[in-house]
């Protein structure tokens, strides 16, 4: 089959490769609306997992069932399927304590383009397709279908990590579209004053729809020193870092209450340690948490987000801002990820 792969740090192409086969509780399934990520740029230019060789990159997708192992229960042969970007092994002890993201090992159920082939195939391989697909409702688009595989799902765990309640003071740093679905969430959760950082007009225009009250733009100095001055020196009550770098963590910090917490869902490519400020942190007594995680993944939770999106509590559509058609766009789509033009959230490639 024909697939679109890292062949080595800094370097992609297309390869084939011998065609995936089912276990008896796997799928085997044909994308039919994929999406490049901001992760696949960091794991290939930035070599931030290492150096992988002709690995098939993508881990955001929709499908169809082209083969079902024997035991598999509840899919078949021509069901419309959303496939979690983070697909677990639910048997697992990691998963049985509440960690499925973390199955066999640490970021384990994070298995496309990380540690097996990816979803930029003609076909690929779905671990227990019963606790890993869900089906794709009829009426739902495929295009949105696929913003909730990775960009909702890990938007809102980082409104989950920061344990985000009614009446919250938020700060959402970084709205590209994981952190536009961080907005989203927080909102849902009942954020009050909602404040996201960003400078790129489409995704502010974004995240006032999905709820932000203020814009902080970072050109405009410190945006710790903003949020104090817009809190009359008090700080907000969550914080939730989906952009930035390992400087990030000190201003979250600064801006955020005794109590209060810091839900970080940002891929770190590059950097060795993350600092905390000694002072703004209580000399470490200030009660001030910090939780980084990445999204849970698996069935239930994919259909639970599909359930907002039917009911129409949550529109993806403004997160897609470049469509293509055709399996041969898979390149150009990623590229445009890479160079993140300023009219880009996201960008989908519809197979059919």
């Amino acid at each position: 089959m024909k697939a679109f792969a890292m062949l080595e740090v800094g370097k992609v192409g297309w390869i084939e490769k011998d065609s995936p086969k089912a276990g008896p509780l796997d799928a085997i399934v044909r994308p039919i609306a994929i999406a490049p990520c901001t992760s696949d740029v960091h794991t290939v230019w930035a070599g931030a997992i290492g150096d992988r060789k002709n690995m098939i990159l993508g881990h955001e997708a929709v499908g169809e069932v082209v083969e079902v192992g024997k035991l598999v229960k509840d899919f078949k042969p021509g069901d419309k399927v959303i496939v979690p970007a983070i697909t677990p092994d639910w048997g697992s002890l990691e998963s049985q304590a509440g960690f499925p993201q973390h199955s066999t090992g640490m970021l384990a159920g994070w298995k496309f383009s990380n540690f097996k082939d990816g979803v930029f195939a003609e076909y690929f391989h779905v671990n227990e397709a019963d606790a890993n697909l869900a089906h794709l409702p009829e009426g739902v688009n495929p295009a949105d279908a696929v913003m909730l595989t990775d960009m909702v799902t890990t938007g809102f765990h980082g409104a989950e990590l920061a344990g985000v309640t009614l009446g919250d003071s938020v700060v959402v740093v970084g709205i590209g579209p994981v952190g536009l679905m961080s907005v989203a969430g927080a909102n849902l959760m009942g954020a009050s004053h909602l404040y996201a950082v960003g400078t790129r007009p489409k995704c502010v225009e974004a995240a006032k729809f999905y709820g932000a009250t203020d814009i902080i733009n970072y050109k405009d100095g410190d945006i710790a020193d903003q949020i104090l001055e817009k809190t009359h020196g008090k700080g907000v009550d969550k914080v939730i870092i989906a952009g930035g770098n390992v400087d990030t963590f000190a201003q979250a910090v600064k801006m955020l209450k005794p109590g209060g917490a810091i839900g970080s869902v940002n891929y770190l490519g590059e950097g060795d340690y993350i600092k905390i400020p000694r002072v703004e942190w209580g000399v470490g007594m200030g009660h001030k948490r910090i939780n980084a995680g990445l999204t849970p993944g698996g069935r239930l939770r994919m259909e639970k987000l599909v359930s907002l999106v039917e009911t129409k509590k949550l529109d993806v559509s403004k997160l897609i801002t470049h469509k293509f058609t055709g399996f041969k766009e898979v390149e150009p789509a990623l590229m445009l990820m890479k160079d993140k033009p300023a009219d880009l959230i996201k960008p989908v490639v519809v197979i059919e």
